[in-house]
């Protein structure tokens, strides 16, 4: 019963002007463009919060060329609850808003914990190899040439010791500054990270 009434009260609740201005005030987004995501969120999410699988039907749909299950569970669980393992609209927003409006700082720091898959505050290169081979999984066919399983291995073989620049045989969050802000295109690909609503 308590999860029904959870979702009566997602379905009947709507953000008061009070409400929408604290969290345009926490986030980078405007009243009107927090409107229009909830207004999504609530559509897909009816009960206004989400789980994992839930998660990964929705950004299946974003890349259907290709598998975005493994990526989708990265990306999730860089911003789900640990009390609850699900999504709120209100952690939604914040790491939309953080990864497409936030800093340069704040969309690294998001980065490194996606790749940073055990949370020990460093990324090895078995778990660079895991995401970027979720990555290419999740493009498909859209890749040009076709990727294959030892691509991800070789793109990470060739830029892994570019980053570790001590060689300790793992990157830290400043290894990872460090290179990226060496690399204009990165940067570059960074800002394409914020959306037009």
């Amino acid at each position: 019963f308590a999860e029904d009434e959870d979702e009566y009260s997602f379905h009947v609740s709507r953000y008061r002007p009070e409400e929408l201005q604290k969290l345009a005030s926490r986030t980078k987004f405007t009243r009107k463009e927090i409107q229009l995501m909830y207004r999504g969120f609530k559509q897909e999410c009816p009960t206004g919060m989400v789980d994992e699988e839930a998660f990964k039907h929705i950004f299946s749909q974003f890349f259907p060329q290709g598998d975005a299950t493994n990526y989708a569970h990265y990306v999730f669980n860089t911003i789900k609850q640990k009390q609850t393992g699900k999504i709120s609209f209100e952690d939604f927003l914040g790491i939309l808003s953080k990864v497409s409006r936030g800093s340069v700082q704040e969309k690294m720091q998001w980065i490194f914990g996606l790749y940073d898959l055990n949370g020990d505050g460093l990324i090895s290169k078995a778990e660079m190899i895991d995401v970027v081979s979720s990555i290419y999984e999740m493009l498909g066919r859209a890749t040009n040439p076709l990727v294959d399983d030892s691509t991800a291995k070789d793109h990470v073989e060739k830029i892994f010791h570019q980053i570790d620049t001590n060689k300790d045989g793992v990157v830290t969050i400043e290894e990872l500054m460090e290179w990226c802000s060496r690399d204009e295109h990165f940067l570059k690909s960074l800002d394409t990270l914020d959306t037009i609503l």
